[in-house]
């Protein structure tokens, strides 16, 4: 097909996998992606709402479909049981959103010990494993035109400090957007780009209880420069352009999507009223 300005994120015929996929961001970039018409693989530790999820998109009748099964990528079992899965499924994987993620909010002397295991056993390590088990299918699906995409989710909390009870949490945030450099750096002679979002508040099950409701919301947008949280479709488009033709020279970013937050600073150098 030939390239235009109009296609640019055309998805057609290419096949995705989203890691926790039947909420929140995940959710919101499944439906991105099928609209764009991607076929799109969604797993989570609940198979069930996956399914649940898949029928929901498919019912809307967008150009792409959705598949969804259950899948913990928190564990090395359950990372080769995943992959697994997928090749039942698929012989190539065109693109890999590693999405699945856990929080934990405790103050500063009362953040427990285990809690650092079990974030970072999934934000960080069940996503490096999964992605290196699936780079021959990303291969597979690569070429120097239009390479596999991998999009690892982050959090504007990996990159300001802004993380006050959820030091696990911001800590492996961090820890994803500098995965997604070392990885860019390796991984682009093989024709497979890797960024990163950086996320701000989006309403989602693991942020309803700060912004849950609409005065939550309202609240967290007075720290947000331009005024709100987050949509459905920053997340959707976002995606469908990392994934699109458009970004096939972009690799090793951090795309910050925290409307604006990740370059506040209060007042001027010299406290300056300009």
């Amino acid at each position: 097909m030939q390239m235009t300005p109009a296609n640019l994120n055309d998805l057609t015929g290419k096949v995705a996998l989203v890691t926790g996929g039947s909420s929140g961001i995940g959710r919101m970039a499944t439906e991105g992606l099928a609209a764009a018409g991607a076929r799109v693989l969604i797993c989570s530790r609940k198979a069930d709402a996956c399914e649940a999820v898949a029928a929901e998109i498919n019912a809307m009748g967008l150009p792409g479909t959705v598949e969804g099964f259950g899948g913990d990528v928190s564990t090395e079992a359950g990372v080769e049981a995943v992959v697994a899965e997928v090749k039942k499924r698929t012989d190539r994987l065109d693109i890999l959103m590693n999405n699945a993620g856990r929080t934990w909010g405790a103050p500063l002397g009362e953040h427990p010990y285990s809690a650092w295991e079990k974030l970072l056993s999934l934000n960080v390590t069940g996503m490096f494993h999964l992605t290196q088990m699936l780079i021959p299918m990303l291969e597979a699906a690569a070429t120097a035109d239009d390479p596999a995409r991998i999009i690892n989710v982050g959090s504007v909390m990996g990159d300001i400090p802004k993380g006050t009870a959820t030091y696990s949490y911001a800590v492996s945030k961090g820890a994803v957007h500098h995965m997604t450099r070392v990885l860019s750096n390796d991984l682009a002679p093989r024709h497979i780009t890797v960024n990163a979002i950086a996320p701000g508040p989006f309403v989602s099950k693991m942020t309803a209880f700060a912004i849950g409701t609409e005065e939550g919301q309202a609240e967290a947008a007075k720290g947000v420069p331009l005024g709100r949280v987050g949509r459905d479709e920053d997340i959707a488009g976002t995606v469908q352009f990392l994934c699109g033709r458009g970004a096939a020279y972009i690799s090793g970013a951090v795309i910050p999507l925290s409307g604006g937050m990740q370059s506040k600073a209060p007042g001027t150098l010299f406290n300056q009223d300009l």
